[in-house]
């Protein structure tokens, strides 16, 4: 049987400097790095990280911005965040990433309880930014 459910495959994130955000979503978010070393070595444009088997966060240098013909207006996006992506985890991973970030000195939100999500209302949540000003929520419901 095959399962035809959609799912979110990957969000771009415009970043200044890929090697140092895909070193910040590594160490400070706990995310796999793919294709850092192809990167590096000049054979891949960008590199990702690794949301979980599914989704990928994709690290497009700003530069590329003038390179963004596919769509009229889409170079224009560089420099225009979403409002912000949010990462659901296990409470243990929550709070795991929690302590990462605040060993690291990356500023976070206050917690909140009960914000309405994909699947109902979180236990807890809260709100960083990556070191190119991205907006992210971690949240977990159990």
């Amino acid at each position: 049987m095959t399962d035809t459910t959609p799912r979110l495959d990957h969000v771009v994130l415009w970043v200044r400097d890929p090697v140092a955000a895909a070193d910040f979503y590594e160490k400070a978010v706990g995310m796999q790095t793919l294709r850092l070393t192809e990167f590096a070595a000049g054979k891949a444009p960008f590199p990702s990280v690794r949301v979980n088997d599914d989704t990928i966060l994709d690290l497009m240098p700003l530069n590329f911005a003038e390179r963004m013909t596919m769509l009229p207006g889409a170079a224009d996006s560089a420099g225009h965040p979403v409002n912000h992506v949010c990462l659901s985890l296990p409470r243990g991973d929550f709070d795991a990433l929690l302590g990462r970030l605040e060993e690291r000195s990356v500023p976070v939100s206050d917690l909140s309880y009960d914000s309405f999500g994909a699947r109902g209302k979180a236990t807890r949540s809260f709100y960083f930014r990556d070191p190119d000003g991205n907006v992210f929520e971690a949240r977990h419901y159990d």
